[in-house]
């Protein structure tokens, strides 16, 4: 029998314990709650006729959304009648597959639209070192098909919602460690160009439209099918730093020269307001041969880990919560142990907004690393200035790219990654204008560009300013498509003859 006062002691003990839970746990899960009830799925059903990309800011009216056939010898057949269509016709011509651009680079006012989804067809060759793809193939489909022979993809986004051409048309990079963007990974593509001639592009083999169509956002033709060089699945082990930023680049390095093998790398900044950048986790992944390689499985927790994330949108205490639960609960439950399918076979489904009222935004900039952290340092005075509602930013390497013309990365550099929630209201999209511009002029001043494949908020003298380069490549555009078929609004936005205008 426990004396009484013992047993005083206990309940007092217990009552104290829940309600130091309640007091700690009750809010979080009170916020989780509220945020798990208001998600509901509001993405409007376009009516015929009309198509948008992932910004939801550019539902639009086109003359047609063409299918490509499944069928490769009927797909090109049918492709060049629709060109010689559209050039007797005075037709535009734009290239969509998942449509995850945000500035209607998928899109031309009045034009035809090319759904490529339905051309996705792959094979490995012998040797197991070079897919076969076409260019509608979703990474989702792809990373399950190398699963299968014990291959993975080399270079590729974060998620894989994308498709190949798109992935190529952007030049996409990812977060393998040391490596320049996806058009390294090309061996070769075959093209069709706007006469309904295909030609295969290589770096032997028609070398100005291999680096033109490789980050050249659909504007010289129809990327039909390519060859891309894929690397070995393998088993991967987590680590994790959490750092002051000032600190993280030596943190990094120091960690580098200790295990120069590191696959996979990139750091995430904390994004709640009262230390806003102040503090990263750094997150590697290294090779493990001691174990099998885990095979391909459903992501875990989704639910969750929407709910912290979504609950993060105009929330301070939503911010703080999701850094909290990134930095001490979720390396709990991941685990520290991966295969390379396994982090690169994630959708982006699973944060996307799907209210009416807002939407996701993505920002991205590439800067020198010598002065990443000056940028970063005006990054934390620009986005609380015009209210910007930051969701995620992180920083990836990237090394030279020597293949594409119009390169983002012509120097190694870091890319930061920024994830905004903006209401879907003129007045917001202003603020975000003004805000991307600010940001875009930062990028300049530290010897940096931004990425082109998002909202089309910048000047045409910020285009020019960032990409030297850019008047030749619209020139040579209109050289090998005198007829400007292959149009969008991003070529309608940037592609006159002369700089673009202020506004």
């Amino acid at each position: 029998m426990i004396p009484r006062k013992w047993r005083t002691w206990l309940w007092m003990s217990l009552a104290a314990g829940l309600a130091l839970v309640v007091l700690t746990v009750g809010p979080a899960m009170l916020h989780l709650v509220r945020v798990t009830w208001n998600d509901a799925d509001q993405i409007e059903v376009l009516p015929p006729g009309y198509v948008d990309d992932v910004s939801r800011m550019n539902k639009t009216k086109v003359s047609e959304v063409w299918e490509i056939p499944l069928d490769e010898q009927a797909a090109e057949q049918q492709l060049r009648e629709l060109l010689v269509k559209a050039q007797a016709d005075g037709l535009r011509i734009s290239i969509a597959g998942a449509r995850h651009s945000m500035g209607g680079h998928t899109i031309y006012p009045g034009g035809v639209s090319i759904n490529m989804l339905p051309f996705n067809r792959m094979k490995l060759n012998p040797s197991g070192t070079i897919l076969h793809v076409q260019a509608g193939a979703r990474w989702s489909e792809i990373i399950p098909y190398l699963e299968q022979h014990g291959r993975s993809v080399e270079v590729m986004q974060s998620d894989n919602s994308f498709t190949v051409g798109g992935s190529l048309s952007v030049n996409c990079h990812g977060w393998q460690y040391g490596r320049p963007p996806i058009a390294s990974t090309v061996e070769s593509f075959r093209l069709m160009k706007a006469d309904g001639t295909i030609v295969r592009c290589s770096r032997g083999e028609n070398k100005e439209l291999f680096s033109l169509a490789l980050g050249g956002y659909g504007l010289f033709g129809i990327i039909l099918d390519v060859e891309l060089r894929v690397v070995a699945n393998e088993r991967l082990r987590l680590e994790q730093y959490i750092v002051p930023v000032d600190g993280a680049l030596a943190s990094f390095e120091r960690k580098i020269l200790e295990k120069p093998d590191v696959r996979m790398v990139y750091a995430r900044l904390n994004i709640s307001p009262d230390k806003l950048f102040q503090e990263v986790i750094i997150s590697m992944f290294f090779p493990d041969p001691s174990g099998e390689i885990p095979g391909l499985e459903e992501p875990g927790s989704m639910k969750l880990r929407r709910a912290v994330f979504r609950g993060s949108a105009a929330s301070a205490y939503g911010k703080k919560l999701r850094w909290e639960a990134e930095t001490k609960i979720q390396p709990l439950l991941a685990g520290s142990i991966f295969s390379r399918n396994q982090l690169l076979n994630e959708s982006a489904d699973w944060y996307l907004d799907r209210s009416m009222d807002s939407t996701d935004i993505l920002h991205e900039y590439f800067i020198p690393r010598a002065t990443a952290g000056s940028f970063l340092g005006e990054m934390r005075q620009i986005i609380p200035k015009h209210r910007g509602d930051v969701l995620n930013v992180t920083v990836r390497d990237i090394n030279t790219d020597p293949d594409t013309f119009l390169r983002y990365a012509d120097q190694p550099v870091s890319a930061f990654v920024l994830f905004f929630s903006q209401s879907r209201t003129p007045a917001a999209d202003a603020r975000m204008r003004d805000m991307t511009r600010e940001m875009i002029d930062a990028s300049i001043r530290h010897g940096g560009r931004y990425y082109l494949p998002y909202r089309l908020h910048a000047t045409g003298d910020q285009l020019h300013r960032a990409y030297p380069q850019a008047r030749s490549f619209f020139d040579l555009k209109r050289q090998h498509d005198p007829r400007e078929t292959f149009q969008n609004q991003f070529y309608l936005r940037y592609g006159g003859q002369t700089v673009g205008d202020p506004e």
